[in-house]
């Protein structure tokens, strides 16, 4: 009896992560450098094919925006102060991760079960933004998080359906960075209360609530980088079998709750880095942990004929000198944009595709080999 009912409520999670799902795991990290450079980085995993997180959308300064509502677009509507860069999906304007020209930096993080945006109110439609909106809000009009925080009653984020995925409003979470080191994650639960939390080292994943996460890293105080000693019992001398000892019990799945614990333990441990690029090669080398491989949250072959929470991008954005790097998971060559040399002023809403191939580039150095002849 019990198996058969643990069988039924693991085909029950998997039914509801495959078709339902549209994300299944992002971890974000920040690292700081000795040149006063913060990089903030991410992994970002999509459950639907088309997906593609290789293309960028610019937008300018001074760019008229108008929020969208469960009515259309007749939502919030301002101009922004600031232009800043967003990874695409699904060829919509806004996208899992962002950076404005001054080096805000708002990422989304799917949260389900737990985000519960405001009801719509009609009353209130010229305040009212979807959770898109809101992300383009905020990297448009702002530079720092305090001010960010300080204008968080100034808008109502709705549930704006989404054919897509059901009809249901994407949940998600936000993380909030800017080059002075600040670092919160937003929460909207309990149909439309806010929460702010300070993140601990930046690092943020998914459900549940972020305090819930901070909590729960007190189960792993006994984790420590250098090996465990060793111990002797009836006259038997009893030594770690090998490097990393210390950190045995380290979670290494791919459940939210895991991911924040492991990439806390790493970024604690990270060595100093003299250079925002040393904080940028590390974030990418962190992240490589945390990738999701194709299949590996599929049932069966039969079921994985999409990518059920597949890590298709990582980012890393520095803050201070305003470069977002990436690299997809088609071809690991990173890719950067400056945002310092674009004129925001002057420059069109577009968009920017990867510019490489989906296919990896590998370079051969056979060429390269000399001979004594």
């Amino acid at each position: 009896m019990y198996l058969k009912t643990a069988s039924r409520v693991i085909c029950i999670v998997l039914t509801f992560s495959l078709g339902l799902t549209p994300a299944l795991g992002c971890t974000g990290i920040s690292l700081k450098s000795g040149d006063g450079a913060v990089v903030v980085s991410r992994t970002v995993e999509w459950a639907l094919s088309d997906a593609r997180h290789d293309s960028l959308v610019l937008f300018p300064r001074n760019h008229l925006y108008t929020a969208q509502t469960p009515e259309g677009y007749n939502g919030l509507s301002w101009r922004g102060r600031y232009g800043f860069v967003s990874l695409r999906a699904y060829d919509q304007d806004y996208g899992p991760d962002g950076l404005n020209e001054v080096g805000l930096y708002v990422g989304m993080y799917y949260f389900p079960g737990f985000a519960d945006f405001a009801s719509y109110e009609k009353s209130e439609a010229k305040r009212s933004v979807s959770v898109g909106d809101w992300m383009r809000w905020m990297l448009s009009s702002f530079n720092t998080v305090a001010e960010v925080r300080a204008a968080l009653s100034d808008v109502r984020v709705v549930n704006v359906e989404d054919p897509r995925f059901g009809g249901a409003a994407l949940p998600f979470h936000w993380k909030i960075a800017d080059p002075t080191g600040a670092s919160v994650v937003i929460e909207i639960i309990n149909g439309g209360q806010i929460k702010v939390h300070e993140t601990v080292m930046g690092v943020v994943t998914n459900s549940p609530t972020y305090d819930w996460h901070v909590t729960n890293l007190r189960n792993y105080l006994g984790l420590q980088q250098g090996p465990k000693a060793a111990v002797t019992l009836d006259r038997v001398s009893l030594a770690p079998l090998g490097a990393g000892s210390g950190l045995l019990g380290l979670p290494g799945d791919f459940t939210p709750p895991s991911r924040f614990v492991r990439a806390a333990v790493f970024v604690a441990s990270v060595r100093p880095l003299a250079t925002a690029e040393d904080a940028v090669g590390e974030s990418f080398r962190i992240l490589d942990s945390f990738n999701i491989p194709l299949g590996s949250l599929a049932p069966s072959k039969d079921q994985a004929k999409d990518i059920p929470g597949a890590t298709q991008v990582t980012t890393a954005s520095d803050l201070k000198n305003r470069v977002l790097y990436f690299h997809t998971m088609a071809n690991r060559q990173v890719q950067k944009l400056d945002l310092k040399a674009i004129d925001f002023e002057r420059i069109p809403q577009q968009v920017l595709n990867g510019g490489t191939s989906r296919k990896q580039a590998i370079r051969d150095i056979t060429v390269d080999v000399k001979t004594s002849r």
